[in-house]
Order: C-alpha cells, then sequence, then structure tokens
C-alpha cells in the first residue's frame, strides 16, 4: 500500500475529469492591476495615507478571469472579446497567451480604452480603486467581426459561456445572436448576467447571478430561501432559462429548476477576498456541463472551489491540485484522515500555506514505533514552523531499508498515529529509499532531523538551502535515539527497531 485509503472517490474522480472541457468564453474583458504596499505614515501635504511600494501585479480580470480559471482546471480555452487600441489590450493579449491551452479572439475597437481596474492593497487591505474605462456598446462592424469569429470556432467546443461585466460587449442583440449561434450548433449557454433585464439572456441554458442581481433582475425579495427559489422560477419562466444557480455568499448556492431546488452551504473557512469569485464558479460549471457532469454535482464542485478561492488574496483561480485536496479532506470524513495525503495533495496543500505566508517544515522517517524521541522531535520541529509536514516510508520502502520482519506496524496504522498528534498537519508516505524526490515536490522553508545526522548529511538540505530555507538539528531525548531504542529492543527479544 503507497496512498492511504480514502472514502467516497466520486467527486475526486470527476473533478480530475476537468481537464478535458473545451470551454468558448465571450464576454469583458479587463486588466486588473494590483499594487501592493506597506502604509506606516499620513502625508505632510494632505491628511492621507502614503503608501510604500512594494511589487504590482497584472492579471486577467473580468472574461479574461473566467478564461484564466478554465485553463487552469486544465480546459481547452478560447477567449472572445473587445479591447481597445492601447497597451493594456496588447498585455491582455499576451497573458491569455500565457495560458495553458487557451487561444484568444480580441478585436480592436475603434474608440474607447481597455479596461483597467488598479487596486491599491496595503496589508491585504484593499485602500483604494481606479477604473479606466468607456462603456459603450460594438460598433455594428465590432459586432460582425465578433459573431463571425466565435461561429466559426464553436462546433470545435463543448459550451458556451457568455461573461456580462455591464462593459457593452454583450450589449444590445449580441448575448441573444451568440446564444442562437450556440444552440445552432448543439451547445449549451452558461451565463454569468449582469443588470435588471434576463431577457438578453432567454433561452440560455444555466444564468448564475449572484443574490443582488437575482433581487434586480426578478423584482422580488430574496432574504431566504423560499424567496430566493420563487425569484429564480419567475425568471426561468419569465425567460425560458433552463436553470439557475444563486451565488448567495456566506449563504452558500442556490441550485434551482422549474420543478427542484438545492441550497448548498458555503464552503468557505477563511474570507480574504471575493473578487473574481463569481469567475470561478462560472468557469468550474461550463468545464464540469461540458464534461456530462449532472447540473447539481457541478454546482457542489463550483461551491467548494468558491471557497477555496476566497481565501486568497485578489483576482484568483483555483488549481487542480487545490480542489482535489479540499474534496480530498472533505470525502475523508473525519480530520485525522484529512491530515493523511498523497504527493499530489500534499503539494497542493502546501502550495496553499506558502501563499498565505506560512512557513512549512518537513521531517521524515518510518515512525514503526513511535516513542518519546520521536515525540521530542516533532515538538522541536513544530514548534520552529507554522505547519509540520510529515514524509513516512511506504510498507515496501521499509522492507528495504530495515529487512523482510519490517515493518511491525503496516503503513495505514503508522499515519494514523502521525495524523492524530497535534503538532503534526500533514502525512505524506513515500516509496524511495529517500524522501529527496517529496522534499523538492513539496518545497518547506525547513528541514528536520535529529542532532545525531551532521547538516552534510540530511538528505533534501541542499534544495531547502538552495531556495532560502534552512536544515534544523533537534536535541535528542536521553535514551531514546533510534540506536539505543533499537539495542533494547534486540536484548529483550524484539522483532525490530522503530524507524528514525
Amino acid at each position: 500500500m503507497t496512498e492511504p485509503e480514502r472514502a467516497s472517490p466520486v467527486l475526486t474522480d470527476i473533478a480530475a475529469a476537468l481537464a478535458g472541457a473545451r470551454v468558448a468564453i465571450v464576454g469583458d474583458v479587463m486588466l486588473d492591476r494590483f499594487v501592493y504596499g506597506d502604509i506606516d505614515r499620513i502625508s505632510p501635504e494632505a491628511p492621507v495615507p502614503v503608501l510604500k511600494l512594494h511589487h504590482r501585479r497584472e492579471m486577467l480580470g473580468g472574461a479574461g478571469n473566467v478564461a484564466a480559471n478554465a485553463a487552469s482546471l486544465g480546459a481547452t480555452t478560447l477567449l472572445a472579446a473587445l479591447v481597445g487600441a492601447d497597451a493594456a489590450g496588447d498585455r491582455i493579449g499576451d497573458l491569455v497567451a500565457a495560458l495553458p491551452g487557451a487561444t484568444s479572439r480580441l478585436g480592436r475597437r475603434a474608440a474607447g480604452p481597455t479596461t483597467v481596474k488598479t487596486r491599491i492593497v496595503a496589508r491585504q487591505q484593499q485602500m483604494l480603486r481606479l477604473d479606466e474605462e468607456e462603456i459603450a456598446p460594438p460598433t455594428p462592424a465590432e459586432t460582425e467581426a465578433l459573431l463571425t469569429g466565435v461561429g466559426a470556432v464553436l462546433p470545435g467546443f463543448d459550451v458556451l459561456l457568455l461573461s456580462d461585466y455591464a462593459k457593452g460587449v454583450l450589449a444590445g442583440d449580441m448575448a441573444p445572436r451568440l446564444i442562437a449561434a450556440a444552440h445552432g450548433a448543439g451547445k449549451p449557454v452558461i451565463v454569468d448576467p449582469k443588470g435588471h433585464d434576463f431577457g438578453r439572456y432567454a433561452g440560455a441554458d444555466l444564468v448564475t447571478p449572484n443574490l443582488g442581481e437575482l433581487r434586480q433582475a426578478s423584482g422580488l425579495p430574496c432574504d431566504g430561501d423560499e424567496e430566493v427559489v420563487t425569484a429564480a422560477r419567475s425568471l426561468i419562466g419569465r425567460h425560458r432559462i433552463g436553470a439557475i444557480i444563486v451565488t448567495r455568499s456566506e449563504h452558500g448556492m442556490s441550485v434551482v429548476t422549474a420543478d427542484g431546488a438545492e441550497h448548498l452551504p458555503a464552503q468557505a473557512r477563511e474570507v480574504f477576498d471575493v473578487s473574481g469569485a463569481g469567475d470561478t464558479v462560472a468557469a468550474l460549471l461550463a468545464c464540469a456541463l461540458a464534461r456530462g457532469v449532472p447540473l447539481t454535482v457541478a454546482a457542489r464542485l463550483a461551491n467548494v472551489a468558491a471557497g477555496i478561492v476566497v481565501g486568497k488574496l485578489g483576482t484568483a483561480q483555483v488549481t487542480p491540485g487545490e480542489l482535489a485536496l479540499t474534496l480530498h479532506q472533505q470525502e475523508a470524513g473525519d480530520p485525522v484522515a484529512a491530515k493523511i495525503a498523497d504527493r499530489p495533495l500534499a503539494a497542493a496543500r502546501t502550495a496553499q500555506w506558502r501563499e498565505g505566508g506560512l512557513v512549512v517544515g518537513f521531517t521524515n522517517g518510518c515512525f514503526d514505533l513511535l516513542h518519546p524521541g520521536h515525540l521530542s522531535l516533532l515538538r522541536q520541529a513544530r514548534a520552529a514552523c507554522d505547519r509540520l509536514v510529515v514524509g513516512i516510508n511506504d510498507d515496501t520502502s521499509v522492507r528495504r531499508l530495515k529487512g523482510p520482519q519490517r515493518p511491525i506496524q503496516p503503513l495505514q496504522a503508522r499515519a494514523a498515529v502521525l495524523a492524530a498528534l497535534q503538532v503534526v498537519d500533514l502525512v505524506v508516505p513515500f516509496a524511495e529509499d529517500t524522501p529527496l524526490d517529496l522534499i523538492q515536490a513539496l518545497r518547506p522553508a525547513l528541514l528536520v532531523k535529529g542532532a545525531d545526522y551532521r547538516v552534510d548529511q540530511v538528505v533534501g538540505a541542499d534544495f531547502v538551502q538552495s531556495h532560502g530555507g534552512r536544515v534544523l538539528l533537534a536535541d535528542l531525548q536521553a535514551g531514546f535515539s533510534t540506536t539505543s531504542t533499537v539495542a533494547r529492543m534486540v536484548a529483550s527479544g524484539g522483532n525490530g527497531s522503530p524507524g528514525s
């Protein structure tokens, strides 16, 4: 056994299959700029804070962020939109070209700039947003060019997603004509809407408003589950919409059809920034429906993805590893089992921790019989980092290292005992004789071994130090080194030693 057993893998397997989706996206693209820094004084020129610049980032926003999310999930993606004849439009083209499996059809507007949103952020708090935009519908020539371009490639995609940010691209008859073109090609249509007139989306297979958009479009109260269902069904009946999925912030998500409804609780444990969460939901729904996933199952996956992305700062995407890790934790059913992960899941989790500014530590061993020396090492390791990952040899590698009578306890038991310890945050089995490959996959900032090693003897030390990490040689507990424990067990007739 090289991996811990899991509960039902159904959702995890479905999530892995999203990579085969082919999604065409049309809508309002924008460039999101983030300016990060610290504020520690007030300007002497005026009573305003002074931001000391740290760094800048540029990302795809609006329909571009939908495309980035779909590409992050492994989908083949097309982004069709209009940009200005300016440097920001060029930058959007470059960013789309950098997405794996993505192409673009970006028409240049005859007038008006590319929409750019610049956010000033200090210590994870957004202080100010500067918008550069001119909202106007496309000219007749721009409309025809976009429709012709999208129509030519639609047969090669599974689903059409309209991302409406009310910046003009989907104004007038653009949305109805795109919906008709998609249905003519036998493709379903998903709409992430904006505004009060959902008549423009008549005949769409799925529309994904937030609570405010639902209230505005229906003209009805939306203060509880029943009112949300009533409002959604009024739009379904009025505009021949196949289904509506309402994103409801801390109240989760509601899936409404003409004859059924399901309410999903919110998944987020920690909310840093809701920017672009709707883009993530729309992208995941498109990928799931493109792969034939039933609507309610697709909604559950999208709900999980939304819970992940709001825990990130700025416009962000969800990766397959993050989605798989979260689903694994939910399917595990108990907190101990959720702390045991295979290498890809562990890599996703440690990447999340690093992104959140946490120091990840790593140690390893066979841990065949857990003794006080092990506990001392683990406590010292956890005290020196924010999250501690323990690599554990699988049964086959233990036999290669320790002999045919080992291990005394199978992997599942050894991993469960480690995962039950409060000082351990993640347990990851590995099959190799050394943990070097695992260390390179997890990229810890701290590597911990006992003081009976020298730094130059610690596997992975060079790698960890090469990217700014450090090695900690933990103090040994008298009488409980691996060697002394083995000696006592042999003297007493024991059949093996605890792994170090």
